[in-house]
């Protein structure tokens, strides 16, 4: 039986879109609120005399909490929910963004910074496991990349929130402002989501179908769960970490560090704020792109492996374009080549996103993404330590100072496809019914 007969009221036509953009405005809103230090790091640097290797110690602290959280809420997600889990998570890092302004210095911003990432820890792996409950696999990645393209959606918009809040009235209420919008998604989030099967809005038609693919026959209905080291055992499972793990720091060096990079270009800040708008909204159409294409591919006949590492491949190739950047001082040739590596890495990182949910099964989901998500924390803060290191070292070759910095991050993706390429593949795992045949 599809939701609860007692008290269901009038079906609400495409739900499970309406779950999907409920997830979108969740990314969107976590996004704002991670963003707004990155958009005042300029001017937060000269107010409180930080130099880059101090910034990334900021965004460190943030990582290493979101790093931890990510396999632990992962984890917590499995065994509560996701609707319970994710109300924790939003409730937890709103609060924190509103207590934010109580910061007086480098210390106590640092703390902030490593409570907002315990919260936020929780939306990837939240999200990936109500697409999972949600979707049949043909609809999958396109769930996916609608979420998911809250990240570039939420970067593009916090530039238009946040820095006309702070020229107004300063840093404080700009921190503030996030937090009140997650406030404001709790609300209708309480009221909105539910399982399928619990849903009261829910038609027949669609939670039968729902149903028939996500419990489709070759799903485990009966046998203990796995745990954090049987999962880790499997290759299929590392593949899933690399993709992310690979990944994401290049990601997150282009949201945590563009404004600075364009600043070390000699580009001002204020005279650049469509500039550092655009390569977030190709990375939205990457995103939408990854989905839809690996979508298309399956309805044409291509295996779900294949129609995923054909997109893994085509990002893994695009993000290489981060590297002529080096020979770039025009703000606009700048603006273009970054936008082509970010609507390639997007399309990867739909893939890499959806790879827990076309593999594991509703009781593991969460828990790998969440493991996923730890890789790519791992790796974002050892990027991020290299990149303020090397930065400060290198500002004598100012606008050159992060040429170094680029071309790695141009080359890591490519060794992710390649270590992708290899690691998802079906298995003797499959075989005993661990994970899906893919």
């Amino acid at each position: 039986m599809i939701g609860d007969k007692t008290t269901k009221r009038r079906p609400l036509r495409h739900l499970r879109w309406w779950i999907a953009a409920l997830l979108f405005a969740s990314t969107v809103i976590n996004y704002i609120d991670r963003q707004t230090l990155s958009l005042l790091a300029p001017y937060l640097k000269q107010d409180y005399h930080w130099t880059n290797t101090d910034y990334a110690n900021l965004v460190i602290a943030f990582r290493v909490a979101y790093s931890i959280g990510q396999t632990l809420c992962g984890r917590l997600m499995d065994r509560i929910g996701t609707r319970r889990g994710l109300t924790l998570s939003v409730l937890w890092y709103s609060l924190v963004s509103i207590l934010t302004p109580l910061a007086r210095g480098f210390y106590s911003f640092a703390s902030f910074r490593f409570l907002l990432g315990a919260g936020e820890s929780a939306n990837w792996p939240g999200a990936t496991k109500a697409v999972s409950e949600w979707f049949p696999k043909r609809e999958r990645a396109l769930a996916t990349a609608l979420f998911d393209s809250g990240s570039s959606i939420g970067s593009a918009v916090a530039p238009f929130l946040v820095l006309p809040v702070y020229f107004r009235w300063g840093w404080r209420p700009a921190f503030v402002l996030p937090g009140l919008l997650g406030l404001l998604w709790l609300i209708v989030w309480r009221r909105a989501y539910n399982t399928p099967q619990q849903h009261p809005r829910i038609s027949d038609t669609e939670g039968q179908m729902i149903l028939d693919d996500v419990y489709a026959p070759d799903a485990k209905t009966s046998g203990p769960k796995p745990g954090w080291a049987e999962l880790l055992t499997l290759p299929q499972t590392w593949g899933t970490i690399v993709a992310k793990a690979l990944t994401d720091p290049v990601w997150f060096f282009v949201t945590d560090w563009f404004p600075i990079y364009l600043v070390a270009k000699g580009i001002p800040l204020k005279s650049s704020l469509l500039a550092i708008w655009v390569p977030f909204i190709s990375s939205d159409l990457g995103n939408f792109f990854g989905g839809a294409a690996s979508g298309y591919l399956i309805k044409r006949g291509w295996s779900l492996g294949a129609a995923r590492k054909a997109l893994v491949v085509f990002g893994g190739f695009g993000v290489l374009l981060l590297i002529p950047t080096v020979f770039a001082f025009n703000l606009w040739a700048i603006v273009v080549l970054f936008s082509l590596a970010t609507f390639s890495y997007a399309a990867f990182s739909t893939i890499a996103n959806v790879l827990p949910s076309d593999l594991f099964f509703s009781e593991s989901v969460a828990s790998v993404s969440g493991m996923s998500g730890t890789g790519a924390g791992v790796g974002t803060i050892i990027a991020f330590e290299l990149i303020g290191y090397f930065s400060d070292a290198r500002q004598a070759a100012a606008a050159h100072s992060f040429d170094p910095i680029v071309i790695v991050a141009g080359l890591v993706p490519f060794v992710a496809m390649i270590l992708v390429l290899v690691l998802v593949r079906n298995t003797r795992a499959t075989e005993q019914g661990l994970v899906r045949r893919i």
